[in-house]
């Protein structure tokens, strides 16, 4: 009984992915994840990703934001970064480290040889099954990247990042908005109605 249950729950799954309308576009298009749309949808609210910015990918694999700022980003640079190995992708420099090393800060800012326009993150922690740990553990991760943003983003700098609407929401939120001027949320069309997951849009960093 119980392996009938987790063999229908599986062909629902597939069945579900395969009507996917994102999933489908993003094939079309060429995007290696519908998380593309996602990125597309917040820039075209905010408008943070301009032609000649410095802009890092925080946990970029496998490349679906990479793809859309490789696309706007014409005369700038951009940085992906992730400890999974990513496919190149036109226009977009590569490392494969863990961004909270200590290392990693100063390896991001000798690339750049100058302080970031643009921060982007669509990490989440690998599921465990629990929706609320896994919240807890996503929003962690927002978290650091908060604080990462302060040491190398400019003055009026963009940070853009999922999290997960939690028991711990309020309190990334109230990071962000010690941190940053302006603080927005927004769930894009493309992230699925049944996701917690909704993003950060701060920009212009408070004097800390």
């Amino acid at each position: 009984m119980r392996k009938s249950k987790r063999v229908k729950k599986s062909n629902f799954w597939k069945v579900k992915q395969q009507q996917d309308h994102y999933i489908k576009k993003s094939k079309v298009l060429g995007y290696r994840s519908r998380a593309s749309f996602k990125l597309l949808e917040l820039n075209q609210k905010f408008k943070f990703i301009k032609k000649n910015v410095f802009l890092l990918d925080l946990g970029a694999y496998p490349g679906g934001w990479s793809q859309v700022a490789g696309k706007l980003v014409t005369s700038g640079k951009i940085l992906a970064i992730d400890i999974k190995e990513m496919k190149p992708i036109n226009k977009v420099n590569f490392f494969k480290c863990d961004i909270f090393d200590q290392s990693t800060k100063g390896r991001i800012l000798d690339f750049f040889n100058d302080k970031l326009d643009v921060i982007v993150s669509d990490m989440a922690a690998d599921t465990t099954g629990n929706k609320s740990l896994d919240s807890i553990r996503t929003n962690q991760i927002c978290t650091e990247a908060i604080k990462l943003s302060t040491k190398i983003l400019k003055k009026n700098g963009t940070f853009v990042s999922k999290l997960f609407m939690g028991e711990d929401f309020l309190e990334v939120k109230s990071l962000a908005k010690s941190t940053f001027k302006t603080v927005n949320f927004f769930k894009p069309k493309s992230s699925r109605n049944e996701s917690k997951e909704t993003y950060l849009h701060c920009k212009i960093l408070k004097t800390l």
